[in-house]
């Protein structure tokens, strides 16, 4: 079975195709923005343009835009491919990423999140959530109890925190390539997107209630 995933909810741009779980082809680029003219060229050339029978697609939290862009490519390719579309958590991968490196280990997942805040979650020894995902200031986070290991954009950050406690911090971006190593639980068909916050405009239904 081919199988291809999108990650874009970062400002990573990455994408990969398996034949099974062997990885035969990936492009991961730290684009910062610009999603949307990139996602659909870098697919096209990838072998037979990437087609696939089985899509995998971030739905965030992370960039509100490259959450949506991910989400309508891997939605409108699912439909012309006739491909079975699942969604997964993408600080779920970021989690996966750093404890394929420390095996058996707890992980807080810390990125960028809007207007000065983190999305954090933390992430059992098999991969599983052990929380929702978070979106906190700098000053609220330090009033977590984090595990020794923490990953993503802001775990450095994040581990500046807590001044004198030894842990390591993996500074990393989600990656498509890497989509394998997820806890298989984490795939859904409920492709509603992971925004972790609040929008940052009223609707306008409400504004018109208030």
């Amino acid at each position: 079975m081919r199988m291809l995933a999108i990650e874009t909810a970062s400002e990573a741009c990455s994408i990969a195709l398996f034949e099974g779980e062997t990885l035969i082809a990936r492009d991961h680029r730290t684009i910062g923005r610009g999603h949307a003219e990139a996602l659909v060229p870098m697919i096209a050339e990838l072998p037979d343009k990437g087609r696939a029978d089985r899509i995998f697609v971030s739905l965030g939290p992370g960039s509100f835009t490259g959450v949506r862009i991910g989400l309508a490519t891997a939605r409108a390719l699912g439909f012309a491919w006739q491909a079975e579309v699942l969604g997964y958590p993408t600080l779920g991968l970021i989690a996966a990423m750093a404890q394929a490196e420390h095996p058996a280990q707890a992980v807080t997942v810390c990125t960028n999140g809007g207007h000065g805040e983190w999305f954090i979650a933390d992430f059992g020894e098999n991969g599983a959530p052990l929380s929702e995902t978070l979106s906190l200031t700098p000053q609220a986070a330090a009033a977590l109890a984090c595990p020794p290991l923490v990953a993503g954009n802001r775990a450095v950050e994040l581990a500046a925190v807590f001044p004198g406690q030894a842990m390591v911090a993996i500074n990393s971006l989600p990656d498509a390539g890497a989509v394998m190593l997820l806890n298989p639980a984490l795939f859904t068909a409920n492709l509603a997107p992971i925004y972790g916050r609040g929008p940052d405009a009223t609707p306008l239904a409400q504004q018109i209630k208030a």
